[in-house]
């Protein structure tokens, strides 16, 4: 008797993301647990990426067959957010605002690019760490591009004032030129500082500096914390440690950016998908892992 022919599975869609280094990301983990909770079809890679290799690596994906199914999109990591705005056929407010994208749709018509790390940023301060960014001060440490994907959605939120402190103070007032208009409809005083200049006292202290990345020392006094504001490293991990220990040392309350992470993925995924997940018990597996992990 002949043996009853197998139906082919279902295809799922592909999504990676692309970097360099990229081989240490968590958005597999975090997209996977994304699609287990939401009921989606997805499967999500790592796509490593030579440095000068950007848009003809990521075309080569986006053109790719597999027997998986199709590749539906892309998250895009450092460094190369400022070259995919002009793979993208759309760009949103936000991406188009901060010069750089971290999310990418590949629709028919033409590509669509997003910006979805300052809207992750934001909803990690304001939910999971539940402190209020409205009426507050706020010291952004850094002007490249996790700071200009961050700034607009901060603004956005309504603080008092932000001062963007960078090495190079010429970067710090370009992005201050660049965020002018936003901040002025919002009411939000916005300027510029050096790092050994940038004042005191402030409520909430975003590290989006190379610092951490590098293992290098804090770039700023202490002085910039008030007592019990919140310090908050972009990196997590080994990297965001002597940034989260300093901020303890001197009566702050540090957060790493975990958090951020996963919100920021939530986002991303839909922009693709349609569906929002529920981020709560992600970032408690995320973080459980990643404490698991440094204690080895």
């Amino acid at each position: 008797m002949p043996s009853r022919q197998q139906a082919p599975a279902a295809a799922v869609d592909r999504y990676v993301v692309i970097g360099h280094p990229v081989e240490h990301s968590r958005s597999p983990f975090i997209h996977a647990r994304f699609a287990e909770q939401t009921g989606e079809r997805l499967h999500y890679g790592r796509l490593p990426c030579a440095p000068d290799a950007f848009a003809a690596t990521l075309r080569g994906f986006a053109d790719s067959t597999s027997e998986l199914g199709p590749a539906r999109g892309c998250n895009v990591t450092v460094p190369f957010k400022f070259e995919a705005p002009a793979l993208a056929a759309t760009l949103s407010t936000r991406a188009r605002l901060a010069g750089a994208v971290n999310t990418l749709r590949f629709d028919a018509g033409g590509w669509a690019g997003d910006n979805t790390d300052g809207v992750g940023l934001v909803r990690d301060i304001t939910r999971n760490a539940g402190v209020a960014i409205a009426g507050r001060s706020v010291l952004l440490l850094g002007a490249g591009g996790a700071a200009a994907g961050v700034l607009g959605p901060v603004l956005e939120a309504r603080p008092a004032r932000i001062v963007i402190a960078n090495r190079s103070p010429e970067r710090a007032r370009a992005l201050v030129q660049s965020h002018a208009a936003l901040a002025q409809a919002q009411g939000v005083s916005l300027g510029a500082a050096p790092l050994d200049a940038c004042g005191r006292g402030f409520d909430i202290v975003l590290n989006a500096t190379a610092a951490s990345l590098g293992g290098q020392g804090v770039p700023v006094d202490a002085a910039v914390l008030a007592r019990g504001a919140l310090a908050l490293d972009l990196m997590y991990g080994p990297a965001a440690r002597p940034f989260l220990d300093w901020a303890r040392e001197h009566d702050a309350h540090g957060r790493d950016g975990l958090g951020m992470l996963v919100e920021q993925a939530a986002e991303a995924f839909e922009f693709w998908r349609g569906v929002r997940p529920d981020t709560a018990p992600v970032l408690a597996a995320l973080r459980a892992e990643v404490d698991a992990e440094s204690a080895r």
